[in-house]
């Protein structure tokens, strides 16, 4: 059902829901709650997701330098359910937005903001934190070019 008044939503997507997509989860809802935008919903999910799993622990040591608490997370599987439920997918690298071509308004942070955000998994705290600020500067953008500008019934582009 769409109309106006409904909540909004972002979901992010990476290959296993563990690094990259609940990173950019957990600072978009951050940045949201301290702009007091409202009506937008952020969550992610996994093209593999590693269900039973959780956050990596470099991902959550990364966002918790930065003051913000990562509490109760458990990777999700992407379904085409959740895409259609979401105003505006954002995958990680074009790659992955290619596997989805077709399934809805899926970009990837190239689109938004030039750059794919590469797989940090396995690499050391160093490699986290570059994807936390890689991910942090996608996300001031989105905020500025999509959410802040969006407006019902209108198509992201």
């Amino acid at each position: 059902m769409k109309g106006k008044n409904r909540r909004k939503r972002v979901l992010f997507v990476c290959t296993g829901n563990t690094c990259r997509s609940p990173m950019a989860e957990f600072l978009l809802r951050n940045k949201l709650k301290k702009r007091k935008i409202r009506w937008w919903d952020v969550s992610s999910c996994g093209i593999n997701a590693e269900v039973g799993g959780t956050i990596s622990p470099n991902s959550k040591t990364a966002l918790e330098e930065v003051g913000i608490k990562v509490d109760k997370f458990e990777p999700t599987q992407l379904t085409q359910k959740k895409i259609g439920a979401s105003t505006i997918v954002i995958c990680m690298t074009q790659s992955q937005k290619q596997m989805l071509e077709g399934c809805g308004h899926v970009f990837c942070v190239r689109d938004v903001c030039g750059y794919d955000v590469p797989d940090p998994y396995g690499r050391d705290i160093e490699a986290y934190r570059a994807t936390r600020e890689a991910l942090s500067r996608a996300c001031d953008v989105l905020i500025e070019n999509y959410i802040t500008q969006y407006k019902d019934g209108e198509e992201i582009k």
